[in-house]
């Protein structure tokens, strides 16, 4: 899937040329040595997306305010460069103008880490991360309509901070909000039911319990957002903000019939949360018509054999795999990664 990642003043490298297994490998290293950020720069240039940051400018080398990377992804040869006038996008020598264009043939990214136990135990936002980052893989109609309800959504609060709200212009920008809003819910309550049984079957095997995981979409705009935003009027005056909307939805998880976060074991929050992972690596498969790359960075250590071994054989065999760590102790206990390459990072280099 991904063959070759040469950077360019990305992060901590100056400069790196990799050629990439099938299978995928190991990156193994001290913490702050750079191994994270080889499985970003994947997802950047599969995705223009970086599970760590929303601005790209934090992604270039100290003191040189761009960067670039390049590689040969899912048998096109892809480059995106950024400074400051922007972002450059290449498929195959083509420019591609557009993060929408780009994307079109690109490939499906799965990134586990250990900021994972969030999706369980942090706040609604990072669930619905989740389900965007999967909706916009899925649908570039996705990706449009939350770009264009975001934009709105900036804009109607804006106007509600005013000291006299305009009525007329909040009210054109609640159109765009009840047209895109509602495409949103439609798309993340598909995505919700289709995930259910994925994610239930990968709980039972990861922990080898049965422990019943069942999942719940809660928009914020309720049935009909056109209804919600006429009766949350005069509260979203007092308060000056949208309160609702795609923008407050949530993703309820339960086991057992109780709530997650609350009545859960951390044994069982981080199963839960590889169980979502690997859920929304299953419905890639099977809705985007190819397997999506996993980026498993330093999530093992935290796992016991047995959930580690049940990982790795719950994941598509065929699928390739890099994974970042600080000792290879635990690789010992799983037979199921032994024959992954092995690469050591350290000072902005990388050996095989």
């Amino acid at each position: 899937m991904v063959r070759t990642l040469r950077l360019l003043d990305f992060r901590c490298f100056s400069g790196l040329d990799l050629e990439l297994p099938a299978a995928g490998g190991v990156f193994t290293g001290e913490n702050a040595q750079g191994k994270t950020s080889i499985l970003e720069a994947i997802c950047v240039l599969t995705r223009l997306h970086s599970p760590r940051t929303h601005r790209m400018a934090t992604m270039a080398r100290v003191g040189t305010g761009h960067f670039g990377i390049a590689g040969e992804t899912w048998d096109h040869e892809r480059k995106v460069r950024f400074s400051k006038d922007g972002l450059e996008l290449t498929v195959d020598g083509e420019p591609r103008d557009g993060q929408a264009r780009y994307l079109a043939d690109g490939g499906l990214v799965v990134w586990m880490g250990n900021e994972d136990l969030d999706l369980v135990r942090g706040s609604g936002e990072i669930r619905r991360r989740y389900l965007d980052f999967l909706g916009a893989q899925l649908d570039p109609g996705y990706r449009r309509a939350w770009s264009r309800y975001k934009v709105a959504l900036r804009s109607k609060n804006l106007l509600l901070k005013e000291p006299r709200p305009r009525d007329a212009e909040i009210a054109s920008y609640e159109e765009i909000l009840i047209e895109h809003g509602t495409e949103l819910t439609t798309s993340r309550a598909k995505l919700v039911a289709a995930l259910e049984p994925l994610a239930a079957a990968a709980q039972a095997a990861v922990s080898g319990k049965a422990e019943p995981l069942t999942l719940a979409y809660r928009p914020a705009g309720g049935t009909c957002l056109r209804t919600s935003l006429e009766q949350a009027r005069e509260r979203e005056r007092r308060l000056r903000q949208c309160i609702v909307g795609p923008h407050r939805d949530d993703l309820e998880l339960r086991l057992h019939g109780l709530p997650a976060a609350d009545f859960a074991s951390e044994g069982q929050q981080r199963t839960l949360a590889l169980a979502l992972k690997l859920a929304q690596g299953t419905l890639l498969e099977q809705l985007g018509g190819k397997l999506p790359v996993y980026l498993m960075d330093d999530i093992f250590g935290e796992l016991d054999p047995g959930r580690r071994n049940a990982l790795m054989a719950h994941l598509p065999a065929a699928a390739q795999k890099w994974i970042t760590t600080t000792t290879l102790d635990w690789l010992r206990e799983t037979p199921e990664l032994e024959n992954l390459a092995r690469f050591t990072v350290g000072s902005g280099q990388v050996t095989r």
